[in-house]
């Protein structure tokens, strides 16, 4: 099975097995938004339990 082109952009694999992704609403609209909350949004966070089957089906990892 292909990777997914879309997802291989958006998602990165740690060390120990977990899937990286970044933070969504932090490209335009950012004057409203506090320097905390941009701040937050620029850190990279892991894949919810709840979505990691599909995130690894669209990476071709099973």
């Amino acid at each position: 099975m292909k990777t997914k082109s879309g997802a291989k952009k958006r998602f990165k694999l740690t060390g120990s097995g977990k899937i990286k992704r970044k933070h969504a609403f932090k490209s335009h609209i950012l004057t409203k938004k506090s320097k905390k909350r941009k701040r937050n949004l620029g850190y990279f966070t892991s894949v919810d339990k709840a979505d990691e089957k599909n995130v690894k089906l669209c990476l071709a990892m099973k």
